[in-house]
């Protein structure tokens, strides 16, 4: 038998497969290299995050800024008054959320590999190195690469083994350590997700300090004034708005990364869930068919 690289791709000549990542991921339709299983391309996420701020940005000018409700100007004000930080801290946020929703139709791509019957189901099927072949071959006519499906390779890796060297008891070993790997490359895919909580609120932090300078510069400016009360209420006018700055772009922040960070749960919850299933399937149709030759 070839290598695994050498055989995963579905051989020349047969019907279009089920399931064709090169044409159906995501990313592959927009253009762009799609990334391991649900990890996210990041040029094409920090892309998304751009346009979208953009948009935002647009709608908060052009509509938020121009509007009569004094809440629409107020909330228009919190990103267009307050200096650099709210634009920086407006990207991250929806860099973030591009990287999660992109995430969740990857994950929704990986799912369907649940619903092919990559293993024959009739309970009186037994998996043995000899049966391993024609799975195998089922599996690639089914995708056009096992590679890039979670489930299917982690299949495929373990009835390759099975095949090539026969041994059963290895099968149950290379699908836990295959599942102990997809389990930490999925939590390695939420690296930059989890950069972004934690700089957010930094950013707000900065914008405070930038605030609270401002604020306190202004202060002083009013306490070398004249007694003029016109002057002061002027000056203290100044002092105000660098509060605002302060507390503001903080308020921003820490709702920002609030709001990701339990987006971040809920993907999280759905990715694992994931994992189950696959080391179900795996269980129930592979660990279970599992039999010696006699």
């Amino acid at each position: 038998m070839n290598s695994i690289n050498e055989t995963n791709s579905m051989p020349p000549g047969l019907d279009a497969p089920q399931l064709n990542w090169s044409q159906d991921d995501f990313e592959q339709r927009l253009g762009f290299k799609g990334g391991r299983y649900t990890d996210v391309n990041r040029f094409l996420a920090f892309l998304m995050g751009v346009i979208l701020t953009l948009i935002f940005y647009l709608f908060v000018i052009y509509v938020l800024r121009s509007s009569t409700n004094a809440v629409a100007k107020d909330i228009a004000g919190m990103f267009l008054n307050h200096g650099w930080v709210p634009g920086v801290t407006t990207l991250i946020f929806l860099w973030a959320l591009a990287i999660l929703f992109v995430k969740t139709r990857k994950l929704a791509f990986q799912r369907k590999a649940l619903e092919l019957a990559a293993v024959p189901q009739q309970p009186d099927f037994v998996l043995n190195p000899t049966s391993a072949k024609a799975v195998l071959e089922r599996i690639y006519s089914l995708v056009d690469n096992t590679s890039h499906f979670l489930l299917l390779n982690r299949i495929e890796r373990a009835l390759s083994n099975l095949q090539n060297i026969g041994r059963i008891s290895d099968v149950s070993d290379i699908l836990r350590t295959q599942a102990q790997y997809d389990e930490e490359h999925q939590s390695s895919t939420y690296t930059i997700i989890n950069g972004f909580t934690w700089s957010i609120p930094v950013l707000g932090f900065i914008g405070t300090v930038i605030g609270l300078s401002e604020a306190l510069g202004k202060f002083g400016k009013v306490l070398e004034s004249s007694g003029d009360l016109g002057a002061l209420r002027d000056s203290l006018k100044g002092v105000t708005a660098g509060l605002a700055t302060g507390f503001e772009t903080t308020l921003l922040a820490l709702l920002f990364a609030l709001i990701i960070q339990l987006m971040v749960v809920f993907m999280q919850k759905k990715e694992y869930g994931f994992l189950d299933e696959c080391n179900d399937y795996c269980h129930a149709h592979v660990v279970s068919k599992l039999r010696l030759e006699h």
